[in-house]
């Protein structure tokens, strides 16, 4: 009798984490949003660091999809690498991963990386996320590259 308390309890909070989950993936409208987290053996960093910018550049560029491809190193240790990645859909993700530009970039770097992790997110405040696109829109850029 009490083992069978023990799972039905188990099973409600199961229920209801698991609905959670799914009122979450609504939260993020069917897009993907994901941290890779990297790290890049560091005789490769320079070369790697290049490969990055080159595919988020293009990524973003080319693809409307592709919303956001946001390489970052962290201050601390150069040789890990974040990458906000956010996709409208699935449907764009599999043509990001499709195109040249990002084989160009796998290909290329593949032997640079020491740990790769794709980490699938939620968006926990859904309603920022057009207020941060649009102020960093309102923002300029000096020609070396500084915040105005």
């Amino acid at each position: 009798m009490r083992k069978g308390l023990i799972w039905l309890i188990c099973g409600l909070i199961m229920g209801v984490n698991t609905a959670m989950a799914n009122d979450k993936l609504n939260q993020n409208n069917n897009m993907i949003v994901r941290i890779s987290e990297i790290e890049v053996y560091p005789q490769y960093l320079t070369e790697y660091l290049e490969f990055a910018q080159e595919v988020a550049t293009q990524s973003v560029a080319k693809e409307p999809g592709v919303v956001a491809i946001y390489p970052m190193m962290q201050i601390r240790n150069n040789n890990l690498i974040r990458i906000l990645e956010i996709y409208r859909n699935n449907e764009a993700y599999q043509q990001h991963i499709a195109s040249a530009h990002f084989q160009k970039y796998k290909q290329g770097t593949i032997q640079m990386v020491k740990s790769l992790d794709l980490v699938d997110m939620y968006q926990i405040a859904p309603t920022t996320f057009d207020l941060i696109f649009k102020k960093s829109s309102d923002m300029t850029r000096t020609p070396q590259g500084k915040l105005n």
